[in-house]
């Protein structure tokens, strides 16, 4: 073993490896006997493309260059394909990211247009749907743009005809229900396509907060009769609804604290445990019904595990495997279930599981290890004490080189990574953008603060009003719970985030003296600034419930923004920002940068065109993490010259 300075030590995994592992694999689902699932290609500018596994194996890309199977409804996206088996050969449609139009692609043929452009606003969107062969339709959300402004709009639920008559034509769309909610999901039919149900909210709250699960009756016509509202409310979350093959209702509710499985109005498997999630795009899937009765679920305290459920005893048999954190997409097709697992060293790959036999295998997006595992990380799950002795969850990558170790005494640079949402979770997974700090020596810690999913919403509560409080308390209780057990380095401590995390970093930065400098990437920066008309539609009230209503407490927006106590900030920073970002406009970059004019402050700022919110693009990605580590070369003191030094300003 050599020693050498920690931060300082070669490493196999540069910045472009980790660039070519960025995104994974989601929308899985199954067509006939085939699995299909969207896949990530970051050297082809980002796009999203649409692959399926064949009868015998093979692996085939569905859309070539430039399809780019993804949508903007809600900005987040939602499930951009459908596809059924017709004449031999499967019948896609799909939203194409360009355009946001929804696509028809018959077998032999190039893809055509089944809706029509729009020059209002942003446009016409689509998501989640779901062909109808027998109607000759595609059953869907619609996001019409009604004016200019982000929140000149309005959703529905539609029938799209698959004969191609709409493409130029908005009126022969055909809508199933009036406008009753400002967000509604896609619906879901019951198996003898007499009832429909859905999912919709209003603002202020978010669908984690409280939505209402909606029933009708399917006309002859084809439209839906007047909604019954069964589950849900202003305080209860319904995250999925499902139709079981006998034609009982399930859906995942938190009404007593935790997102358990009902089934018409009984819960299946009471546990301290979720089995459903944060719904940030249309579609997401934690459950999904087998046609012998059994339910394939997502379900953990913290990690989401694949396993069976028998709704009849209110068992869990857990799938085996290295996969220990799935994501929220699920589908059933007979007795075999598709997801999308990984683990702390392998990344996501494509999992089937047959339920009879029980096994589960990887059939897509197989993890292949591009350097040796040796390089890989070695995290572990805490649990560390915030303010007031409350829990704080986290998990902790120490540095960690096969053939490096660092001289008697000396203690690692760390870097606290917070996650964006704020409500949401990161999963203990394999990221090589972690290795390639770790692998040179510098750790990283992730830290699931107070807000986030996963642990009941008692503890995704503690954000409420809270935001720039809790998230930053608690980040700053890992970063010195690692200083004050030798772990860390107090004086070489760093903080990064994304979106919602971006906003943590700053705050922490303006707000604590733990860290020594800070990358801050696509960030919410002024509260006053981000709300109706500043950013979309879809988070537009979000501050309501992290900060409190504006209007009530204008002096709590002002006090917690970074923009308006930048005389506070001290410590080098790195700024990362897309210029087409519409969820975190260049504004609110530019005024902080504004507030820093002639203080002093060292920093760099990146711009990327063609980028929006979160990076996709391989150039992007590279030169962010490259000038991520050369800050913290440069604040650290470490030897690194394998990447481009980053210039900072004052």
């Amino acid at each position: 073993m050599i020693e050498q300075a920690y931060g300082s030590w070669p490493s196999p995994v540069d910045a472009a490896l980790a660039a070519a592992h960025d995104g994974h694999p989601e929308w899985a689902g199954f067509v006939g006997d085939e699995v299909w699932w969207t896949e990530p290609r970051p050297a082809e500018g980002g796009r999203r493309t649409l692959v399926r596994r064949t009868a015998d194996g093979t692996e085939e890309t569905v859309l070539p260059a430039p399809w780019n199977v993804r949508n903007r409804v809600i900005e987040y996206g939602g499930r951009p394909w459908d596809a059924v088996p017709h004449g031999g050969h499967p019948l896609l449609v799909f939203t194409h990211f360009a355009d946001q139009r929804l696509y028809l692609r018959e077998p032999g043929a190039e893809p055509r247009p089944l809706t029509p452009l729009s020059p209002v606003g942003g446009g016409l969107r689509w998501a989640e749907p779901r062909i109808d062969l027998a109607r000759g339709e595609v059953w869907c959300v619609l996001e019409e743009f009604t004016g200019e402004g982000p929140g000149d709009l309005r959703r529905v639920l539609v029938a799209v005809p698959l004969d191609g008559s709409a493409a130029e034509d908005r009126t022969a769309v055909r809508e199933l229900a009036p406008e009753r909610h400002r967000f509604v999901t896609g619906a879901r039919l019951s198996p003898d396509g007499r009832r429909a149900a859905w999912l919709g909210w209003d603002h202020p709250r978010m669908p984690w907060e409280g939505t209402e699960l909606l029933v009708a009756e399917v006309g002859d016509d084809g439209t839906l009769g007047e909604p019954e509202v069964v589950a849900g409310g202003p305080e209860e979350s319904v995250t999925q609804v499902e139709w079981s093959a006998d034609g009982r209702l399930l859906y995942a509710s938190d009404r007593d604290g935790w997102w358990n499985l009902y089934r018409d109005g009984t819960p299946l498997c009471p546990r301290a445990e979720e089995f459903g999630g944060p719904l940030w795009k249309l579609g997401l899937r934690w459950f999904a019904p087998l046609d012998s009765g059994l339910i394939a679920v997502l379900h953990g305290r913290g990690a989401a595990v694949l396993g069976i459920l028998d709704p009849e005893s209110g068992e869990v048999a857990d799938a085996a495997g290295p996969w220990t954190e799935y994501a929220s997409t699920l589908a059933a097709h007979g007795a075999r279930v598709v997801a999308v697992g990984a683990g702390p060293h392998r990344g996501y790959e494509v999992v089937e599981l047959d339920t009879v036999t029980g096994r589960a295998r990887a059939v897509g997006a197989r993890h292949h290890d591009p350097v040796d595992p040796a390089y890989y990380p070695e995290p572990r799950a805490r649990v560390f004490t915030g303010p007031g002795g409350r829990e704080v969850h986290a998990h902790v990558y120490p540095p960690h080189h096969p053939e490096r170790s660092a001289p008697d005494g000396e203690l690692p640079p760390y870097v606290i990574w917070a996650h964006g949402g704020p409500t949401s979770r990161v999963p203990l997974v394999l990221d090589l953008d972690i290795a390639y700090f770790t692998s040179r020596g510098i750790g990283v810690a992730e830290v699931n603060y107070g807000g986030s999913t996963g642990y009941g919403r008692a503890y995704r509560e503690r954000l409420r009003e809270q935001w720039g409080v809790v998230d930053v308390e608690d980040c700053a209780a890992v970063a010195l719970g690692l200083a004050e057990e030798g772990a860390a380095d107090r004086d070489r401590l760093a903080i990064r985030g994304g979106s919602a995390g971006g906003w943590t970093a700053a705050a922490s930065l303006t707000g604590t003296d733990v860290y020594a400098c800070g990358t801050i990437s696509y960030p919410i920066l002024d509260l006053a600034t981000w709300g109706p008309g500043d950013t979309h539609d879809f988070e537009s009230r979000y501050l309501e419930s992290l900060v409190g209503p504006l209007q009530e407490v204008p002096e709590r927006y002002a006090e917690r923004s970074p923009v308006t106590r930048a005389d506070r900030l001290t410590a080098p920073f790195l700024l990362l920002q897309g210029l087409d970002d519409v969820i975190c406009p260049p504004a609110q970059c530019e005024h902080l940068l504004a507030e820093l004019a002639g203080r002093g402050v060292p920093h760099a700022y990146l711009t990327f065109e063609g980028e929006g919110h979160g990076f996709r693009r391989t150039d992007t990605l590279v030169r962010a993490l490259e000038a991520e580590l050369s800050l913290y070369a440069q604040v650290f003191g470490l030897d690194v010259t394998d990447v481009p030094k980053l210039e900072l300003h004052g």
